[in-house]
């Protein structure tokens, strides 16, 4: 039998989860708890607030564009462009995005239905576009 003091804790550890699933927000500054989609401010989709695994949504999965999420002390909240892919160590695909109001730099996962073409494209961009002439390659 759980005393009351345990029971007390549940209560207090419950509390706190729902609290912060009540903070969450998503791209388009919207609470999540009150929220079960979001409209892309780029593209205009609908799209699900939460990733298919469950986690919060950072970015529209059709064209890739997301909100910048500022830090405590910064007010931006303008749109981002995705402008790299990082691989991390682990093999896990990260989506570099820039802050077209102040050029802040942020990173968020790949997730399962993000466009994979468009993943591709822009994972591929710096092999199709070098900053050195192809011909230099046939001197080595």
């Amino acid at each position: 039998m759980r005393s009351s003091r345990d029971r007390k804790c549940s209560a207090h550890i419950a509390a706190q989860l729902i609290s912060q699933r009540r903070t969450q927000v998503s791209h388009s500054g919207t609470s999540i708890s009150h929220l079960s989609t979001f409209t892309c401010i780029r593209c205009g989709l609908t799209v699900p607030a939460a990733t298919p695994a469950g986690a919060t949504r950072t970015h529209c999965p059709n064209c890739l564009a997301g909100k910048h999420r500022p830090g405590p002390d910064a007010t931006c909240g303008a749109r981002t462009h995705p402008i790299s892919i990082a691989v991390l160590r682990g093999g896990e695909w990260m989506l570099i995005h820039r802050c077209t109001a102040c050029g802040g730099l942020d990173a968020c996962p790949v997730v399962e239905d993000d466009n994979q073409l468009l993943l591709l494209r822009i994972a591929v961009k710096p092999l199709a576009q070098p900053p050195f002439p192809l011909e230099h390659l046939a001197q080595l």
